[in-house]
């Protein structure tokens, strides 16, 4: 009895004189004093209190690899009669060193008691690595590699890899960024992508929305690469240009190390290794090094006059559909150019033909390659010629001229000259004259003069006779008509189809309606390439026939003044502009590239019928 007496008393003693005592808060920083450039470290924020809605510093000058990782713990003391308890929170971070310098570590904030209190400062001093880098990313120093300081404690970096750093002007460039990495990675997604300023470019991905990985050794060290993008650059100045980074973003799985000193969870443990080791994934800002590419303008001596500005490696050739036809039969002379280079910039040398060959507008036609090697194809024109008088026509030797920088020269190329045997139609439709190569010899064609009957004979009508009759004089009457009807109607036709600019204004909306219908059919085999051509025809054929607009001084300042000018409204004419524009951009635009096609066409056949009933 007296035990328990004495036991229940000591209890009553500890009760009375039992103290919660709570210290005076603290929040202050732990981290380590120094650190090199690429070293991983941590941070961490201990609260001695009870704290809510903790905010994350903004770690400038460090790179953060994983955090904030929260803890708490807690302990109890008795000390002559007097119990203590202490509550501690505890925000991790995992940093890296980027670049050397003194820094104050950024400072964070809890809220306590309702009230907003901040973390004491921490100095950390950053040195060079041990391999001397100073910064933890930049180019090396002979351009060619993109090395950072430290590489052991890379997990994923960016570069971008140009097959040349000096060029000359035109010549193509390919372009590849590539991502290495040694930990697990997902969701990549461009962030930022360059300008390309002085560059005219082409994505040549062909990655099928997955990435091809392989394995590749790099100072020693084991990484995954995969191929993000490759674009074709081909520069349009001269002088120095520069390629701005690219940017991406990931999620990284990040190695955690737990601190067995803090509390953990044990399930939590479990799914790690047994040494306490887990996984977070970490949003990962990267980005590519620059690039500077070094252009070089193209040589003044030996240029040829035919020279238009391709480069690259080409061949020319010309072919002609039949040598030998009729007058007013349409033959076809076509011009191709095929090669590795910047194909779809440069510009096909025009044929000359004889001045009474009747030349209707080329139609161009690009058939491109792009691959990991660049860009290759062809170009071709295809010129519909109608001969207008017979005769034997040789057509001249078309002049191609490329630069070779692979030679560092210019060089010309010749295609064979064609004859072309024009007979003369059946049916007589040509006109009165025979047409020589001197035009030395005109022939006059008609019939032959009967000699004059000098003899005096007389003539008597016996009997009825049909001539000078009534039927006689009505159906005379009604031939006379027919024939002056005749006349007239033929000598309107030859009219018309000597004034081609009538012509070709009245046809000029047939000629749109047929290619409208081609590129509907396009449309709906969803054969964009297809689509865009014939409808960008479309639109361009009638303006050139409507307004009388050679297609070589076709512009859309030219269109919109001479639409002004026959009091079109400003704005039937923008729209028109408009549509011309988003016409040539649209097949590049991302988006449902189905939806484009079919906004344009429904678009275009809305504008011809406002322009028709206005130009009439």
């Amino acid at each position: 009895m007296k035990k328990k007496l004495l036991y229940i008393i000591a209890i009553m003693f500890i009760a009375m004189n039992y103290v919660e005592a709570q210290s005076d808060v603290t929040f202050r920083t732990i981290c380590k004093k120094q650190v090199s450039v690429g070293e991983q470290f941590q941070v961490s924020y201990e609260l001695n209190g009870d704290g809510k809605d903790f905010r994350s510093p903004n770690f400038t000058n460090f790179e953060v690899i994983g955090g904030p990782f929260s803890s708490t713990s807690s302990s109890v003391q008795i000390i002559n009669g007097s119990v203590t308890k202490t509550n501690t929170q505890t925000y991790s971070f995992h940093l890296r060193a980027i670049k050397e310098g003194n820094f104050t570590m950024p400072q964070a904030s809890i809220t306590v008691d309702k009230k907003r209190i901040t973390s004491e400062p921490c100095e950390i001093n950053v040195v060079a690595s041990q391999n001397g880098n100073s910064t933890y990313s930049g180019s090396s120093n002979n351009g060619n590699n993109y090395s950072q300081a430290n590489d052991n404690a890379r997990e994923v970096f960016l570069e971008a890899i140009p097959n040349k750093r000096k060029v000359y002007l035109g010549e193509q460039i390919m372009l590849t960024y590539r991502i290495y990495y040694t930990i697990p990675i997902s969701q990549l997604t461009v962030s930022k992508s360059p300008s390309y300023a002085g560059f005219w470019t082409k994505d040549v991905t062909n990655n099928n929305g997955t990435l091809q990985q392989s394995s590749v050794i790099r100072d020693g060290k084991q990484y995954n690469v995969a191929t993000i993008q490759e674009i074709v650059l081909f520069p349009q100045k001269s002088g120095k240009l520069a390629i701005d980074p690219l940017d991406i973003t990931c999620l990284a799985q990040v190695r955690q190390q737990k601190n067995r000193s803090q509390s953990y969870d044990p399930f939590e443990d479990f799914f790690g290794d047994v040494f306490g080791t887990t996984y977070t994934n970490v949003r990962k800002d990267i980005k590519s090094q620059p690039i500077e590419i070094e252009v070089i303008p193209l040589p003044n001596n030996n240029k040829p006059q035919s020279f238009k500005g391709a480069v690259g490696q080409f061949t020319f050739t010309t072919k002609i559909d039949k040598s030998e036809l009729k007058v007013n039969e349409a033959f076809t002379f076509t011009v191709t150019v095929s090669g590795k280079g910047n194909i779809e910039l440069l510009e096909l040398p025009k044929p000359i033909f004889p001045p009474d060959f009747e030349v209707y507008d080329p139609k161009i036609s690009t058939s491109i390659k792009d691959n990991a090697l660049g860009i290759s194809g062809s170009k071709k024109a295809e010129y519909i010629v109608i001969p207008r008088v017979s005769g034997n026509f040789k057509l001249e030797s078309t002049e191609f001229s490329y630069f070779n920088p692979a030679l560092d020269k210019y060089e010309s190329l010749r295609s064979d000259v064609s004859q072309i045997i024009v007979n003369k139609s059946e049916n007589g439709t040509e006109n009165n004259t025979v047409y020589t190569p001197g035009q030395a010899d005109i022939k006059y064609l008609g019939s032959d003069i009967l000699h004059i009957n000098a003899s005096n004979n007389k003539l008597n009508i016996t009997g009825i006779t049909f001539y000078m009759s009534t039927i006689y004089i009505i159906i005379l009457c009604i031939m006379i008509i027919v024939f002056i009807v005749a006349l007239v109607i033929f000598k309107r036709k030859v009219k018309l189809n000597k004034d081609q600019v009538l012509v070709k204004n009245k046809q000029a909306t047939k000629v749109a309606k047929k290619r409208l219908n081609n590129a509907y059919n396009f449309l709906k085999a969803n054969n964009q390439n297809s689509f865009y051509e014939e409808f960008s025809q479309a639109l361009w054929g009638y303006i050139s026939d409507k307004l009388n607009i050679a297609r070589s001084q076709l512009s859309m300042e030219s269109v919109k003044e001479i639409m002004l000018d026959k009091n079109v409204g400003e704005d039937i004419v923008n729209e028109f502009i408009e549509l011309l524009n988003n016409c040539e951009f649209a097949r590049f635009a991302p988006g449902d590239s189905s939806k484009k096609m079919d906004d344009l066409y429904n678009k275009g056949i809305e504008l011809i019928t406002k322009a028709e009933k206005l130009l009439k």
